[in-house]
């Protein structure tokens, strides 16, 4: 069978397709992978790649999509499941990967080391302008608390943070066990020093901290997002950022990427990363070769352990 790697990927995991089928490495523009879809029978693609319902539609012999990674909303799940299509993806790929930015990230805004970068390049020694704070004793507030959101609370209570957590689906046992405390959001957003999004991009979280969530915030807090653009009101944010409604930001995610001409660029701060949370050797063998896996088995009419539209097996 024919396999197209449309997004670049570990060279593990496209030799582990070639022991068992053709694969084609290309990255295709949105036009050529119209036009060549229909040729494979399975598509492999990483986030650069939009697996979208005309392509669905087109690949009239696609037997299955897969995610290296874990977040799918560049893949039309829905219409793949109209056409009984699984979906694969590796929800635990990059789970360290993400969790280590998103503290790197956090331990840069207490202590300005971005700032403190830019300021030593231009031959200032700024000391007194750049005096930090520590994340010891601080409150760190989880919102979600999956994979990463709970790797990320591990090391904060490591480095002596107290981690407190707003995720409907985290029970009161699996909390206890890594001493998070559960609290609803309004207590995370008031009570929190540092506050890091780890949810999917759904409908229900689309902008879920906004202009009213910043009001609620501790002039002194910082809020960290490397999970998925959108999540964060961009519009808000800038305008909290700029009238000091909170003390900093970091983003390696963002609504559209690259972010280009968003007045966010201007402020100084803010933290960027282009979206490189998964970006380590490490994760990506992991992920590619556990997509890989996945795509193999549903070629070979196996159930596949990773699957974000189950209902079609």
């Amino acid at each position: 069978m024919k396999i197209l790697v449309a997004d670049k990927m570990a060279d593990e995991a496209i030799q582990m397709m070639k022991k068992k089928h053709d694969v084609v490495y290309s990255e295709l523009d949105p036009d050529q992978l119209l036009n060549e879809i229909q040729k494979y029978d399975a598509i492999v693609v990483r986030s650069r790649t939009k697996v979208t319902k005309e392509v669905i539609k087109k690949g009239e012999n696609l037997k299955v999509v897969g995610r290296a990674g874990v977040g799918v909303d560049n893949i039309d799940v829905p219409e793949a499941t109209k056409r009984k299509i699984p979906v694969v993806n590796a929800p635990g790929g990059a789970t360290i990967s993400v969790a280590e930015l998103t503290f790197a990230h956090m331990l840069s805004l207490a202590r300005n080391l971005s700032k403190s970068d830019s300021s030593m390049k231009n031959g200032l020694w700024e000391k007194k302008k750049l005096k930090g704070t520590e994340v010891y004793g601080k409150i760190l507030g989880l919102i979600g608390s999956g994979r990463i959101g709970t790797e990320v609370g591990k090391r904060a209570i490591a480095f002596g943070m107290k981690v407190i957590v707003y995720d409907p689906y985290l029970s009161k046992e699996a909390a206890e066990k890594y001493s998070f405390e559960i609290v609803d959001l309004d207590f995370l957003l008031k009570n929190s020093d540092f506050i890091s999004i780890h949810t999917p991009l759904t409908s229900e979280t689309k902008n879920m901290i906004s202009t009213n969530e910043f009001e609620k915030m501790k002039n002194t807090a910082f809020i960290v997002n490397c999970a998925r653009g959108g999540i964060i009101d961009e519009k808000a944010l800038y305008n909290a950022l700029k009238e000091n409604k909170i003390k900093g930001a970091a983003l390696d995610v963002y609504e559209n990427e690259p972010p280009k001409n968003s007045p966010l660029l201007t402020l100084g701060n803010i933290v960027f990363t282009p979206h490189i949370g998964a970006s380590t050797n490490e994760a990506q063998i992991r992920a590619g070769t556990i997509t890989a896996e996945q795509v193999l088995k549903v070629l070979k009419n196996e159930k596949p352990d990773f699957c974000v539209n189950k209902e079609v097996l």
